[in-house]
């Protein structure tokens, strides 16, 4: 068998029905590009299901193994990234079956959060604005953290990683009306769950650095008169 070495670039736009394609003529090593394609996707999707760090990172690997060892069962109706999410879900669910877990609210208080919600270009902004960016994205992660499992699970694949409603469908075996139903419901729970986080929080504070900044100059102008 001839095989065509593609250079980094070529890689880049060879689309996954293509890369699967040569994965089952026999480059395995090409399953690398699917894996650093789809990481971000098949984690945000577990991380709705699970929160123990080491669970998420067996059930990605358990995940990429079974679709590994099934590839020669994709068929491309639908995308990879669709047909790969099913598969993460359903272990997702396995390994919450296998743990006995009661609920899925429940989680330890210092369990990993979502770490790559899409934030602004932290880039040249000032320290107090880097550390508004970082609260504003955990008060977004703590509020999806309390949605119910079946918003919250959509509303991470809609809303932070772009899915289209007909590949959610797909993912998650429900009507487009279902689906439409609950985008709507995770979105009126979050900005409800917002709303109650928020309100824990003194905005506009007057911290000590600030306190002591204006205090320091008062007091240096009142010693000079």
């Amino acid at each position: 068998m001839h095989v065509i070495k593609l250079n980094e670039t070529d890689f880049d736009r060879l689309p996954d029905s293509a890369v699967v394609g040569r994965i089952l003529s026999g480059e395995k090593a090409l399953f690398e590009l699917l894996l650093r394609r789809h990481n971000q996707k098949l984690y945000r999707v577990i991380r709705t299901y699970l929160r123990d760090t080491q669970d998420i990172e067996d059930t990605m690997q358990e995940a990429y193994l079974k679709a590994f060892n099934k590839l020669h069962q994709f068929r491309g109706d639908s995308g990879f990234a669709t047909w790969l999410v099913r598969i993460g879900i359903n272990e997702a669910l396995q390994r919450i079956k296998k743990n006995k877990v009661k609920s899925i609210q429940e989680f330890n208080a210092d369990s990993d959060t979502l770490e790559h919600l899409q934030l602004p270009d932290l880039r040249g902004m000032n320290p107090e604005k880097i550390a508004i960016g970082k609260e504003m994205k955990s008060l977004i992660e703590s509020a999806i953290d309390t949605l119910p499992e079946k918003y919250r699970v959509i509303y991470v694949l809609k809303e932070v990683q772009g899915m289209e409603t007909s590949e959610l469908c797909e993912c998650l075996g429900i009507s487009e009306n279902n689906a439409k139903v609950r985008i709507h419901r995770a979105k009126i729970l979050m900005k409800e769950s917002l709303l109650q986080l928020s309100s824990d929080i003194q905005i506009f504070e007057f911290g000590n650095a600030k306190c002591d900044s204006i205090t320091n100059q008062v007091m240096r102008k009142i010693m000079e008169i």
